[in-house]
């Protein structure tokens, strides 16, 4: 089995794109920052990562059940250090019309809470960060 990847390219200004699969995420900073704001910036994707894992769980449990998604949302929110600017917390709130049964209502929030995303974030993960020389640039800064 391959482990998974993605590669990641350096645009002009600000902006960074992620090629993963035959998708492509694009990526800036906003105005402020010196970017065009003419894609979400990094930190913005990853935290909508959490909120759209935990709507994949509560879409899937709806619709192994038959239950209308109509009218359901997640609102997050999260909070970080205004020192180190680390993330904090998050809370996410599982918005349903009054319609939805409510005997299903604590088992939305059981599920949001099995999001791979907040597992990974929770496993606390290492991360290794280097410089690697790339074969084909160093084969032609010697030719």
């Amino acid at each position: 089995m391959s482990t998974p990847q993605c590669t990641i390219t350096l645009g002009s200004g600000k902006r960074v794109d992620a090629q993963i699969g035959s998708f492509t995420i694009h990526t800036d900073q906003p105005v402020a920052s010196g970017g065009e704001g003419s894609a979400p910036a990094p930190y913005s994707l990853f935290m909508a990562s959490i909120g759209t894992c935990a709507g994949f769980y509560v879409q899937s449990f709806c619709s192994s059940r038959g239950l209308s998604t109509d009218g359901i949302r997640i609102e997050q929110r999260w909070l970080s250090d205004e020192t180190t600017h680390t993330l904090k917390s998050v809370e996410l709130d599982i918005i349903v019309p009054p319609t939805f049964p409510e005997q299903y209502r604590a088992a939305l929030v059981r599920v949001a809470d099995q999001c791979t995303v907040k597992k990974a974030i929770s496993a606390q993960p290492t991360f290794t960060v280097q410089t690697v020389v790339s074969a084909q640039v160093a084969a032609i800064a010697t030719a």
